[in-house]
């Protein structure tokens, strides 16, 4: 039996405290706000994605970078391992499209709740309004918070998460404990983020949310990073919504190099030819309408000046004397509009941080450090980070629990 010590009591770090308690240790867990699970409090609008139930490939599949890193992970505690032990915990949970799963009340607290109530039963000791400053790892394990008290242990897992989110206690913390220890700490950068676009016609569309759009990201040069199909929504500062979001993660850490561009194919489903004959059909219906009368079926209302606009033909131009040149240009508009992105939000807004602690120091089969022995790593602090749909948490969960199962 040894004596654990836990810093950080999120997702990485409740898993870890339940599966170092499942193997008799004495567990001890430090978080420095008032409460635990804060950030966990407040993901999914406060619904709580907290895993997918699509199979392990899937997983692997969403997953941006170091997916094989994963595997003893994921399969000491997957998905279905999760749903189980929180329904062991009395919280009922649901799955909704695309297998995002989420407790059936939709309250986050409900999950926070059934990971305390297993933290009670398998005793657990909880130390919260405790921010740890130090670790010394040299014959032994001990812990130094802010006020000055020393904590005494036989191993130590890191479970502080990255930089999302600061408001909730995520500043980084165990990135510089590994620094100390000599770990490579790769770059970090804001992800699941939303973007500034510099066209200003963003504002007027603020709150206009587009489904079934296709998304397009390119460089400069031309190169595509990113093409998918979904929802978007205008902000008065550019764009966000599942789509975005997801685009985000592929271009983050790419920001300083390139300049990107977001086209919005906002009629995905027809093609050019099948396009220009509905909107000849729409102006038939519409012979003595003037052009910015005709599309109110086309197009949203709250789009249909900003489109007349950005294509430059004459709003009050009668329909039968559009030309086919003008038609052509409206066409092309509308199968991609062009954004200009010129950065992205902070990590305020944030729903994980991208990069982080190098896992090739790391043993993926125990979570234990390579370079400092006793001491092991969890969660988002690590350099591993995956698209929206409960993916990321499920990475908390499992590098947490493999973490804290390792411990003897």
């Amino acid at each position: 039996m040894s004596k654990v010590l836990i810093i950080g009591g999120g997702a990485a770090g409740m898993m870890a405290a339940i599966a170092a308690a499942y193997n008799g240790n004495q567990v001890h867990l430090y978080e420095k706000n008032e409460k635990l699970g804060k950030k966990l409090f407040i993901t999914g609008k406060g619904r709580c994605n907290l895993t997918n139930a699509s199979d392990m490939n899937t997983h692997f599949a969403n997953i941006m970078r170091n997916a094989k890193f994963l595997y003893s992970a994921y399969h000491t505690l997957n998905s279905e391992d999760v749903c189980q032990m929180l329904e062991n915990a009395g919280i009922e949970i649901k799955v909704e499209r695309g297998n995002r799963v989420f407790p059936k009340s939709d309250k986050s607290s409900d999950v926070i709740r059934g990971l305390k109530e297993i933290m009670s039963q398998v005793g657990v000791n909880i130390h919260c309004d405790c921010e740890i400053q130090e670790i010394q790892a040299q014959n032994g394990i001990c812990i130094k918070d802010t006020q000055g008290n020393l904590y005494y242990g036989d191993k130590c897992i890191i479970a502080t998460g990255g930089l999302s989110y600061p408001v909730t206690g995520s500043t980084g913390d165990g990135y510089r404990f590994a620094k100390e220890m000599g770990h490579t700490v790769l770059s970090t950068y804001p992800s699941l983020v939303p973007f500034h676009i510099r066209e200003e016609f963003c504002k007027n569309l603020q709150g206009l949310s587009l489904k079934n759009v296709t998304l397009e990201i390119v460089d400069d040069r031309g190169k595509e990073y990113f093409k998918e199909q979904g929802e978007l929504l205008f902000t008065h500062f550019g764009i966000s919504g599942p789509l975005v979001l997801s685009a985000s993660s592929y271009i983050s850490d790419r920001m300083k190099e390139n300049n990107f561009t977001a086209y919005l194919d906002l009629k995905p489903a027809l093609d050019y030819d099948m396009l220009d004959k509905r909107i000849l059909r729409d102006f038939e219906h519409s012979k003595n309408k003037n052009f910015n009368n005709s599309l109110d079926k086309l197009l949203p209302k709250k789009m249909i000046p900003i489109m007349i606009q950005c294509s430059e033909i004459n709003p009050y131009k009668k329909v039968n004397e559009v030309t086919k040149e003008e038609r052509d240009r409206f066409i092309r508009l509308i199968k991609k509009l062009p954004l200009h992105i010129s950065g992205l939000r902070n990590y305020n807004e944030a729903i994980i941080t991208k990069g982080g602690i190098s896992v090739k120091e790391i043993n993926p089969k125990t979570m234990e450090s390579k370079l400092q022995p006793d001491i092991f790593f969890a969660g988002e602090v690590l350099d591993l980070d995956a698209l929206t749909g409960g993916y990321n948490l499920q990475i908390a969960w499992s590098t947490g629990y493999l973490a804290g199962s390792s411990i003897y």
